[in-house]
């Protein structure tokens, strides 16, 4: 293991990294509860989906380790799969099994885009203001998704959302474990995210709103026969699924920029030109995640910003990431614990890790009009569309505008010009 993964060059020893991976697996378990609950919605079973969450996990997250050696674990992507379920099969109408076939094709197709670098030049030629940006107004979405999964904030016709009743029921379990999961993060408790968690399910016993559906602790992992290879591609024939692999592709590729940006922004690990090292096998990763886990059955799997809690522990390799995939499998067996876990508890673990995504801000330009309006809007519209791709093409349309007509389009490279001309394909048709 020292030869390959190189650990003194790193700076790092075995044991760092093997707390460094369980520190990123503690704080980001709350996805097996969270993406069946999504998922769900479109009328998958939710403990296939658990198994689909889990071994696309495992694998993604092993090809991280030993492809890219990069201490950065992957699962089905917060703000993907609420795009997979609320929005395609949902708002469009398609079925999940038409998603699931519009995942696929977009998998393979950024294999191909990430073998020849394209995606890695897309990150490139963000500017390092917007990649801030971008960590931001994802972290404000996920929070958003948490409030709106327990209540708290609901739909109202006049002002489009409002208070929801938190005096009782799933608002009052989230709010409970909000603020005894703030406690153990001010206490600076390792996995606080899913201590948290586990808390405000046991709060919704008495409550109603947890329910155990199982029989035993442990169990063998769910069969993946319902969703598993159930991908439905009829629609290609007569245009449909073209679009909607559109979508998708415009999607996975400006919300796996972002998410991959913001957590070596958040980790500190951007190069002295604000690039993400050894990026093209970090994305050939991301890829290949993608389209293991629509033939599993699950949404776009992507790196998570959670692994900068990894990071700050000291991981600087592939084996904290394999630390990570070895708790995976471990957890693919606890599944009955895992499904009983009601989205309200998870809300508080999603609006917190809003709250870290945060901390890029920071260091933004807000001096510079034509640095500050593009990153704001890209913060603002990715809650209030309930689209990070829309976020993103907000801030790279405004920010190649804004430089062209102040007189400063030199600033801009090619390839910036091009992404920002792709860009505009999202509001074609």
């Amino acid at each position: 293991m020292e030869r390959f993964f190189r650990f003194a060059e790193h700076g790092t020893t075995v044991r760092t990294e093997l707390v460094a991976g369980a520190t990123t697996f503690m704080t980001m378990a709350y996805i097996l509860a969270v993406n069946p609950a999504i998922l769900s919605a479109t009328g998958m079973p939710k403990d296939a989906l658990f198994t689909a969450t889990a071994v696309s996990s495992i694998i993604a997250t092993l090809v991280m380790a030993l492809m890219a050696r990069l201490p950065f674990a992957l699962a089905p992507g917060m703000g993907l799969n609420a795009f997979f379920a609320y929005s395609v099969v949902l708002g469009l109408g398609y079925s999940w099994q038409t998603a699931l076939a519009a995942v696929f094709l977009e998998g393979i197709l950024f294999i191909v885009l990430s073998a020849i670098n394209v995606r890695e030049a897309i990150i490139a030629c963000i500017p390092l203001n917007l990649k801030r940006a971008l960590s931001v107004g994802i972290g404000l979405f996920i929070a958003f998704i948490g409030l709106h999964n327990a209540g708290i904030v609901v739909q109202h016709d006049a002002t489009l959302v409002t208070l929801g009743d938190i005096t009782q029921g799933p608002a009052l379990v989230a709010l409970v474990g909000l603020v005894f999961t703030g406690l153990l993060l001010a206490w600076r408790v390792k996995g606080a995210l899913l201590l948290g968690i586990l808390a405000a399910t046991l709060i919704g016993i008495p409550l109603g709103v947890t329910q155990w559906h199982g029989s035993q602790l442990v169990s063998l992992p769910a069969s993946l026969a319902p969703i598993a290879l159930q991908m439905d591609f009829s629609a290609l024939a007569s245009g449909e699924l073209i679009m909607v692999v559109l979508t998708f592709l415009l999607v996975d590729m400006f919300d796996t920029i972002g998410t991959l940006v913001g957590v070596c922004t958040k980790a500190g690990m951007l190069t002295p030109e604000g690039q993400v090292p050894r990026a093209k096998q970090a994305l050939l990763a991301d890829a290949i995640g993608t389209t293991v886990g629509a033939l599993l059955g699950t949404s776009t799997v992507t790196t998570y910003i959670e692994s900068a809690a990894g990071v700050a522990e000291g991981g600087r390799t592939g084996a904290t990431a394999l630390t990570t995939a070895a708790l995976f499998c471990l957890a693919l067996f606890l599944s009955p614990l895992f499904l009983m876990v009601p989205s309200a508890a998870t809300a508080p673990a999603l609006i917190l890790v809003g709250l870290f995504m945060l901390s890029p801000i920071k260091d933004m330009d807000l001096d510079d009009p034509t640095e500050a309006i593009p990153g704001f809007l890209a913060i603002i519209a990715m809650p209030l569309t309930y689209s990070i791709a829309d976020g993103i093409v907000f801030g790279i349309l405004s920010y190649t505008a804004l430089k062209l007509l102040t007189g400063r389009g030199r600033e801009l490279s090619l390839f910036t010009y091009a992404v920002a001309a792709f860009s505009m394909l999202k509001f074609v048709g």
